[in-house]
């Protein structure tokens, strides 16, 4: 018999449809998982068959097929883990399908199938269910595709639920599942309330003197500007940029719906979490590699760049990362996105953070200092500029000295 369950799968931020196809066969016992799954996808057969069988339910002893739809992007990650047991059990008969949907056929068109419900989740050897990575871009994605029901992990469950117009049933362990296929209900999940603000935030009231740093860091805040704070070891260039996101508002709904996509995707929150409510501030050290930073890797992943999103972006000691590397940051900083080309497909993250850069006025540091003398040369001071290139200045709008 043949089975398919919706589900969805993750690539960069972004998360597209998947259907989990089903078919048990006649032939000797085997596995074979095609639609270029990933290796932890592939590892689903050793998740799923023991959570079968801990559950009080049989595996199939015949030659299974499942092909992950569209056959022709990958797939990362373990959120098919539920959908492909329950094709398994309705395919072998176990559990009807009927709320599902039907698979269309002949004689009954794609358009005229019941609606199907989705299933997302990672299986537990003993049949617990695991929240996955990017619930709240996955929900949405099944949303886009049409899915008005989904069925989760209960402790991912609220956050699939900030989806406007998804039902969401939050389930502990696979039998709960399979009770519903059988006709059991289930409660909707509520979505889960916004990430509660600090009780106090670091402000520019904590900060003695430096009158024209912290008018620079107002107009910074007010105006959108990218900020340079040049100045000796010790006079507060690390303190300062920590109190710029307490200049800035709350992320406004539209705003924290995309930061918390960002960090949910990342792995950077546990799931089940609601939006965020406070900008992010992102410090990454100046040995940080460019995917890191701008964001890469195959599956391509955010940057500190991406992750600082609506947020600030501190980059201490701005003269000891790599010219490269700064130079990597020339086109997201004009566009507000960064692009990511690979053979297969493309990946796009947002990229419109505060940045404020510190950097000390020489090499030793103590160029301009009232009491400790510079030991640098002519020569020193010109290769320490030019770590820096050009066009990174021109694009860092305020230049302040800090005494």
């Amino acid at each position: 018999m043949l089975a398919r369950v919706r589900t969805a799968a993750l690539w960069g931020l972004d998360a597209f449809p998947v259907d989990c196809e089903v078919d048990v066969g006649p032939g000797l016992p085997g596995f074979v998982m095609v639609g270029l799954p990933d290796a932890t996808a592939r590892e689903a057969r050793e998740r799923v068959w023991p959570a079968l069988r801990n559950a009080g339910l049989a595996p199939p002893d015949r030659r299974v097929t499942v092909n992950l739809a569209p056959a022709d992007r990958r797939k990362e990650g373990a959120s098919a883990d539920l959908a492909l047991a329950l094709g398994l059990l309705v395919a072998t008969g176990q559990t009807p399908g009927d709320r599902l949907g039907g698979i269309a056929s002949a004689e009954v068109s794609a358009s005229e199938a019941p609606e199907r419900a989705a299933a997302l989740g990672e299986l537990a050897l003993d049949g617990t269910l695991r929240g996955t990575r990017g619930t709240l871009t996955l929900a949405e994605s099944l949303w886009r595709a049409g899915a008005r029901t989904l069925v989760c992990p209960a402790e991912a469950a609220p956050e699939a639920a900030l989806v406007q117009g998804l039902t969401v049933h939050g389930v502990n362990h696979l039998t709960e599942a399979v009770g519903w296929l059988r006709g059991d209900s289930l409660p909707r999940a509520s979505p889960a309330a916004p990430d509660p603000l600090a009780e106090r935030e670091a402000e520019l009231a904590d900060v003695r003197g430096q009158a024209i740093a912290r008018r620079a860091l107002e107009i910074a805040a007010a105006g959108g500007h990218h900020v340079m704070l040049v100045g000796p070891p010790g006079c507060g260039k690390s303190m300062l940029a920590r109190r710029l996101p307490g200049l800035l508002p709350p992320l406004e709904p539209s705003e924290a719906l995309v930061v918390t996509r960002l960090h949910s995707a990342s792995g950077l929150r546990a799931p089940g979490r609601g939006l965020m409510a406070t900008r992010p501030f992102r410090a990454p050290h100046h040995s940080v590699s460019r995917a890191g930073l701008v964001g890469g890797g195959n599956p391509p992943r955010p940057g500190e760049l991406s992750l600082a999103h609506r947020g600030v972006l501190f980059l201490d000691e701005l003269a000891e990362y790599p010219r490269s590397l700064l130079d990597a940051l020339r086109e997201p900083l004009e566009n507000g996105e960064v692009a990511i080309a690979r053979a297969g497909s493309h990946a796009r993250f947002p990229a419109r953070p505060l940045i404020v850069a510190a950097m000390n006025p020489c090499p030793c540091g103590w160029l301009g200092h009232p009491k400790r003398g510079c030991r640098c040369g002519p020569r020193d001071l010109m290769r320490y500029a030019a770590r820096v290139s050009g066009p990174i200045l021109d694009r860092l709008d305020l230049q302040i000295e800090v005494t």
